[in-house]
């Protein structure tokens, strides 16, 4: 069950094939999201003028709620973001069969990593999926996109809307004025882009995991389990990193790491012995994440950590498995997060 050298260049290309595949869907989703901004624009800011031209100093909301052109710019909002909502479905479904695919076959290949060399004597036949079970991981990935996105579009206008009549002090410059409101709901505009970005980051790496976990079970004979790997940098939550290397049976979802995670199912063989082979197996290379963390500078493990997050740890009030916390979310799975540092000192003072 060594992990060598060799297992972890495959994994590494294949999380850098996947971050390809996400960074590009980032990418056409963004261009779209500005284009269509674009179009708003001018709308608002027509709209706004003609509300704050010769208006008190003060416009009450229910004015503002009424105004039939400002009215009419959310309406149009509304249908940009439905446009926008199936444009991102179709971004993410054109990749999810590619993602699919590309973790059977990054399977198969960190499993020969593993397993014994050709001259031992034995071929090893490593069982593909069927292809009607990869077809539905690909379906169901879909339903749960559309689901995640199908309120986008209600929840960005709700938040436009809710900037924009909250109540307008007009003062000396009405331009001035409409410009910074036009830019406060530009934010919340673009949250939607936020949002859709992270459910096509998140269900693209579901569905190569799940990916992964059928082509597993397809070749559980040969497995002892899976290790959760985290990517370790300075990027990395104190959950994930203390979530490494622990190992989980063969059967399990996972990793379940938080939105935007960037952590990977390893799978680990059985040792040669196990397999029937009595020759030495090589030295098994997956790195330690506790010694990684403790042969980091102090500002790296600051930056990781927090400053109180790191004391408790330092000061041995919590442990290393203290720092993840298992979150049950409606219309999410579990996820792992980080503990939060009110229930860390919590924990300790009880």
């Amino acid at each position: 069950m060594a992990v060598t050298d060799e297992t972890l260049l495959i994994a590494a290309d294949t999380r850098r094939r996947l971050q390809r595949m996400t960074d590009e869907q980032a990418v056409a989703l963004t261009m779209a999201w500005v284009e269509a901004w674009d179009t708003l624009t001018p709308l608002f800011n027509e709209a706004l003028l003609d509300l704050l031209q010769g208006a008190p100093d003060r416009i009450p909301r229910a004015v503002v709620a009424r105004n039939r052109k400002l009215q009419a710019a959310l309406r149009q909002a509304r249908t940009v973001l439905n446009e926008l909502t199936r444009g991102a479905n179709e971004v993410i479904e054109n990749s999810l069969a590619d993602a699919v695919l590309d973790a059977v076959q990054s399977h198969e290949a960190i499993l020969r990593t593993q397993l014994p060399p050709e001259g031992a004597g034995v071929a090893f036949n490593l069982d593909a999926p069927a292809p009607d079970a990869l077809d539905a991981i690909v379906l169901r990935t879909t339903q749960q996109i559309h689901s995640a996105t199908r309120p986008l579009a209600g929840w960005v206008v709700a938040a436009m809307r809710k900037e924009l009549i909250k109540g307008i002090t007009v003062g000396d410059n009405p331009r001035e004025v409409a410009r910074k409101l036009i830019r406060a709901t530009e934010g919340h505009f673009n949250g939607g882009l936020a949002r859709a970005t992270r459910i096509t980051r998140t269900e693209m790496l579901d569905a190569h995991r799940n990916g992964s976990l059928t082509s597993a079970k397809q070749n559980k004979d040969l497995l002892t389990g899976w290790k959760w790997q985290c990517t370790l940098d300075r990027r990395t939550c104190p959950s994930c990193l203390s979530k490494h290397g622990t190992l989980y049976p063969v059967d399990q979802f996972g990793p379940e790491d938080h939105q935007n995670g960037r952590c990977a199912r390893i799978d680990v063989t059985k040792t040669w012995k196990e397999l029937g082979f009595n020759i030495e197996e090589p030295a098994d290379t997956f790195p330690d994440a506790r010694a990684w963390y403790d042969g980091l500078t102090e500002d790296s493990q600051l930056a990781i950590m927090g400053p109180t997050r790191m004391q408790l740890l330092n000061d041995g009030k919590i442990g290393w498995e203290d720092l993840a916390t298992l979150r049950t979310a409606d219309g999410w799975r579990d996820s792992y997060i980080q503990t939060p540092v009110k229930d860390l000192l919590g924990s300790v003072a009880g």
